[in-house]
């Protein structure tokens, strides 16, 4: 994505809004989500995740790509070419058939869907609440001549009333049930409108077994993590799996897919010292990043970028840091993946 394009996208995106107090609002919803807080009562977490998709998608999709999810990495791969080959063993492991038709849960800009739709000819529909990124998945759908093999359903995942039950032939979620205030609330509404048999494949932002509760530095990490990423909270394995036999669920199998055999390179290392292209790269590394919030901040006086662009640029470098510290620590994961089945 070029600067122009980038520039366009954020100011559809942020409009005449006061970008740098959006920015101090949401960096504030873990305080007045807290039990006792003002408004608590009030406090709505699909506003604050869907606020937090508004503010950084656009930089999001220019720093990582159009699928917005980590994958396992090797040494000789890209960010993009591990996305590309973790996605084709979601649909392996899916079994899609020609013909099926599969709900992408939190389906973002579209990317995990255009290589589902494309490679395993299945008629996908995206569940999003963010119309800005619904939009844009729209336009690139159509720009890859995919759009008669996709529809989209404007709502929250939490609450997909509008699709009838036993609808789908299977269904996954990447990255995005992890934003749910109440993980078994969505998977039982998941599990509503899958048919009997259907397979559910899911990638969850967790903790470690590693992770200690009663270590502060631990838990400072995880506070960073819940407020940069827009986390109600975070689950470990075990109670992901939890939440879904709760609903009904029978789970296949459950992995870190950070954890294989062979030379591997960690999840969290594109934003340490590695990536794919060298812009790309120079993007994701520290250095890149403080470099870019003077270059967004050099913009915003030159106009080209909408004042407050570079506050949105700091929360997301603050956000790398968190995941950093997470990895490093082994407390945390984007990548635990769960095949799942509702029974016939």
């Amino acid at each position: 994505m070029q600067f122009g394009k980038l520039s366009r996208e954020l100011r559809e995106a942020y409009g005449d809004s006061d970008v740098k107090r959006r920015v101090q609002t949401f960096e504030g919803w873990i305080d007045r989500a807290a039990p006792g807080a003002a408004g608590a009562g009030g406090y709505n977490h699909a506003e604050t995740v869907k606020d937090y998709y508004d503010l950084c998608s656009g930089f999001m999709v220019w720093g990582w790509s159009e699928s917005l999810h980590f994958a396992p990495l090797t040494p000789n791969e890209s960010v993009e070419e591990s996305q590309v080959r973790h996605q084709r063993l979601m649909i392996s492991r899916l079994e899609l058939q020609q013909g099926m038709t599969v709900v992408d849960v939190g389906c973002g800009v579209g990317g995990p869907m255009r290589r589902v739709a494309r490679e395993a000819g299945v008629h996908v529909v995206g569940i999003n609440n963010n119309t800005i990124q619904l939009e844009k998945a729209k336009r690139l759908n159509a720009e890859a001549g995919l759009d008669q093999m996709v529809d989209y359903e404007v709502c929250d995942f939490m609450d997909m009333s509008s699709i009838a039950d036993d609808t789908f032939d299977r269904g996954y979620a990447i990255e995005s049930t992890c934003h749910a205030p109440d993980k078994q609330g969505a998977f039982a509404e998941i599990f509503r409108v899958l048919k009997p048999g259907a397979l559910f494949w899911g990638q969850e932002m967790c903790l470690t077994d590693t992770f200690d509760p009663n270590d502060h530095a631990h838990q400072a990490i995880k506070q960073d993590l819940m407020r940069g990423i827009a986390l109600n909270d975070i689950a470990t394995f075990g109670e992901v799996n939890q939440a879904l036999e709760a609903v009904g669920f029978s789970v296949i199998e459950g992995m870190d897919r950070d954890s294989k055999e062979g030379p591997s390179t960690p999840w969290y290392q594109p934003m340490e010292s590695r990536g794919g292209t060298l812009g790309t790269a120079l993007r994701r590394l520290p250095l890149g990043r403080k470099a870019f919030i003077a270059g967004t901040k050099a913009g915003e006086v030159l106009r080209l970028f909408p004042k407050g662009s570079a506050e949105v640029v700091r929360l997301m470098d603050r956000t790398a840091d968190a995941y950093v510290a997470g990895g490093r620590t082994n407390t945390f994961t984007p990548l635990y993946c769960f095949l799942a089945q509702k029974p016939l």
